[in-house]
C-alpha cells in the first residue's frame, strides 16, 4: 500500500493542527496589541490582563505574548482598530460582528461581500445592538428569537463564514 505510512498521517494532522493554532494566536495577538496600546504597555491593566490570560490558555507562548505586547506600544500600532457591525439573520435573529483591522474600508467590503452572498446586508449602527448587553467576554443577547430549523441551518452556515474571516474577531447572535 504505497502511500500510506504513519508519517503521512502525523504531518497531516500537525498540518491541520498548526493551521488552527495559527489562527487563534493571530487573534489573540491582534487583541494583545490594541489593548497594549490602549494600557500604553502596562501589563497590570485589566482587560490586557484578561487577554494575556486567554492566549495562556491557548497555550500562546511568552515570547508572541511579549512580542504582540511590544508591538502595541510601538508606532505600528496606530493601523488597528475595533468595529463592530451590525445585521439581521435568517427569522430576524440580531448578528453583532466585532472586528479588529487595518483597514476600514477593505474589512466593510469584504463583511459586504460575505453577508451579500447570504442574501443579508449590513445593517444602520445600533439598530440590532438594542437585544445585547455588553460584557466582559462579549455581547450576552437581552432577548432571544426563536428559529425554525431550516433559518438555524442557514444561520449557523452564515456564521461559520463569517468567523472564518481573518479581521472577525467575535460574532455574535441572539437567537435560541
Amino acid at each position: 500500500m504505497g502511500g500510506h505510512n504513519k508519517w503521512s498521517q502525523i504531518k497531516r494532522q500537525k498540518g491541520a493542527n498548526d493551521a488552527a493554532r495559527s489562527k487563534v494566536w493571530g487573534k489573540l495577538s491582534r487583541r494583545i496589541t490594541v489593548e497594549s496600546k490602549k494600557a500604553g504597555g502596562d501589563v497590570n491593566a485589566v482587560n490586557l490582563r484578561t487577554i494575556i490570560e486567554q492566549a495562556r490558555k491557548e497555550n500562546m507562548t511568552k515570547d508572541n505574548i511579549e512580542r504582540a505586547v511590544a508591538k502595541g506600544i510601538s508606532t505600528d500600532a496606530g493601523a488597528l482598530e475595533a468595529i463592530t457591525y451590525e445585521t439581521y439573520g435568517p427569522g430576524g435573529a440580531a448578528i453583532v460582528i466585532d472586528c479588529l483591522t487595518d483597514s476600514r474600508n477593505r474589512t466593510a467590503q469584504e463583511i459586504k461581500h460575505l453577508l451579500s452572498k447570504s442574501g443579508l446586508a449590513l445593517a444602520a449602527p445600533g439598530s440590532a445592538l438594542w437585544a445585547f448587553e455588553k460584557t466582559a467576554e462579549g455581547y450576552e443577547p437581552r432577548t432571544t428569537v426563536p428559529l425554525s430549523q431550516e433559518h438555524n441551518e442557514k444561520l449557523l452556515k452564515i456564521l461559520e463564514e463569517i468567523d472564518a474571516h481573518d479581521d472577525v474577531e467575535n460574532v455574535c447572535t441572539n437567537a435560541e
